[in-house]
């Protein structure tokens, strides 16, 4: 299966091979810094005088690095790999363990068969060393080590130990999260200082012409709309703002690590164990450039290939989250990626009706109307037209199977609520209140859930009707809504901000009140007629 998996990579994505990877790699900040670290001269006579290195470690690293004898690695790989990892190891200062990584990185680049100098070498736990960097606090070392561990786990044919590499993807996910967070918070205060300056302007320009014609409001309308993709448009670093660029720079390096990981089956599931795809996910969520989305998605596209994880891929919300990042799109690049993984979550999985699942949650989150946008465009991109027609086909083709309680269940899911026909819909209710009662009381679960964290007024207005209907059609829905916290969350809502979730929720404890009266009332009859019996009885005694 890995080894489908992975042919089936290569053929469809010929840019999948690592130099293709790594193509904004000569421009970054990390191949800048390794640019300027390789012209160094390091004085190897001090570090074996102060006995830190030995007489053949010294005689070795002087030969490759200064003498020019670049064969060096593949006429005595077995030394090769115990200079440098003793160096590694040994040596504490910076600057020249910068200058080491870099020999390490220039060697395995030059010929990717370099890899099993390292990995057959006699040196142990050949990990370690590696591993034992990531904690420096220099980030060049960092980040250069770990580029260089992702070639030794991927190059070779023998897999990463899993110790070591539950704590090397663990790194990656902590440093993927850590960078995205930095950059997103600069991103949002980069713009906000820009809509302010922005608006200032225009609120001048509104001053002194009153009457805009139609195409000077356009032309405001389309600055306003470029602010926010201008931050893809890579700058020069002087440009950035502060620590933008080093942040910038090194979540791509992260994501380029992981571009290569995922691509080996083994390692796809080490990555979910520490819950990488939900990371990947939330940072993909929040505000980051074209080019960090473009190879995030790209991770996830990899990983769909398994069945398996193509499967448990929409229980991450997914799919909500791809369709926002294609609708927002101006990158045809990112367009084909999200694409790429939509197919995947629809060809891969072996359970067709997960598969179908997938296409009602796509038709839910109006994927078919980013599709037909596309189409109307004609891409030039033969993948990305293939890729549009095959979706057209089968989101079409999902619609028309869909029953109403299908595309209720699906829209749930997806937390996206809103006021679809389904929703006033009496006899929906009648006929499918008690199915919400169904695989453990999932969508109920999902409505009281959606109360509890959500921030969009419509999705929580809509939650509190539907819970308001459910206990109107369902006998013992008062019940059921209390046990799962239902009860307190729209009681709490009634002084919500927004009138319209207040008005909702004031109806769904209506309805709840409602519900309790008439079972009182209820009660109340059946010992009325009760105590008549009782009377009745008593006078034929």
């Amino acid at each position: 299966m890995a080894n489908i998996n992975d042919e089936n990579v290569s053929k469809l994505i010929p840019t999948l091979g690592d130099d293709k990877i790594d193509m904004i790699a000569a421009t970054s900040v990390l191949q800048i810094r390794a640019s300027e670290i390789r012209q160094s001269q390091i004085n190897w006579q001090s570090y074996l005088q102060s006995q830190m290195i030995t007489q053949r470690d010294h005689d070795f690293i002087v030969n490759l690095d200064q003498r020019g004898q670049k064969d060096l690695p593949d006429k005595n790989p077995e030394a090769c790999a115990d200079v440098f990892l003793n160096l590694i190891t040994h040596i504490s200062k910076d600057n020249t363990i910068q200058y080491v990584l870099v020999l390490i990185d220039d060697i395995l680049s030059e010929d990717k068969s370099r890899v099993k100098i390292f990995r057959q070498s006699r040196h142990g736990n050949v990990w370690q060393p590696f591993l034992n960097l990531l904690n420096r606090q220099d980030e060049f070392v960092q980040h250069m080590t770990a580029r260089i561990i992702a070639k030794l786990a991927c190059w070779h044919p023998q897999l990463m130990e899993k110790s070591d590499l539950h704590f090397y993807l663990s790194w990656l996910k902590d440093q993927l999260k850590s960078n995205a967070e930095k950059m997103s918070a600069e991103l949002a205060h980069a713009e906000q200082v820009m809509l302010e300056h922005e608006k200032q302007n225009f609120s001048d320009k509104h001053v002194k012409h009153h009457h805009k014609d139609k195409s000077a409001e356009k032309a405001d309308s389309e600055k306003y709309s470029s602010l926010y993709s201008s931050f893809d448009v890579l700058k020069s670093h002087e440009d950035l703002p502060p620590g933008l660029h080093k942040n910038n720079d090194y979540i791509q390096s992260v994501a380029r690590c992981l571009q290569m990981m995922l691509r080996v089956d083994e390692y796809r599931f080490a990555f979910l164990s520490v819950d990488g795809i939900s990371t990947l996910l939330s940072i993909l969520a929040s505000r980051v450039n074209f080019q960090v989305q473009y190879q995030l998605v790209f991770c996830l596209w990899v990983l769909t290939f398994n069945p398996l994880l193509a499967e448990k891929m929409n229980k991450f919300n997914a799919i909500p989250i791809l369709a926002d990042i294609l609708s927002d799109s101006v990158k045809e690049k990112v367009t084909r990626i999200v694409l790429a993984v939509f197919r995947n979550l629809i060809e891969k999985p072996e359970d067709q009706q997960v598969a179908k699942e997938h296409c009602i949650a796509m038709v839910q989150c109006k994927v078919l109307k980013q599709l037909s946008i596309l189409e109307q465009k004609r891409s030039d991109d033969e993948d990305i037209m293939n890729d549009v027609e095959f979706l057209n086909e089968r989101l079409q083709a999902s619609v028309q199977d869909l029953s109403s309680f299908d595309q209720y269940a699906t829209e749930v899911k997806s937390g996206r609520l809103e006021w679809s026909p389904v929703h006033k819909s009496a006899k929906f209710w009648r006929e499918n209140a008690a199915r919400l009662n169904e695989r453990g009381q999932e969508l109920l679960r999902t409505l009281v859930h959606l109360l509890e964290k959500s921030r969009d007024p419509i999705v929580l207005a809509v939650a509190c009707y539907d819970i308001g209907e459910y206990v109107r059609h369902y006998p013992r829905g008062k019940h059921v809504i209390e046990q799962l916290g239902g009860k307190q969350r729209v009681m709490y809502l009634l002084s919500h901000e927004d009138p319209n979730v207040r008005y909702e929720a004031l109806l769904a404890v209506q309805k709840l009140m409602v519900h309790n009266w008439e079972y009182l009332g209820k009660q109340l009859e059946k010992e009325q007629i009760d105590k008549q019996a009782g009377t009745v009885v008593g006078a034929k005694a």
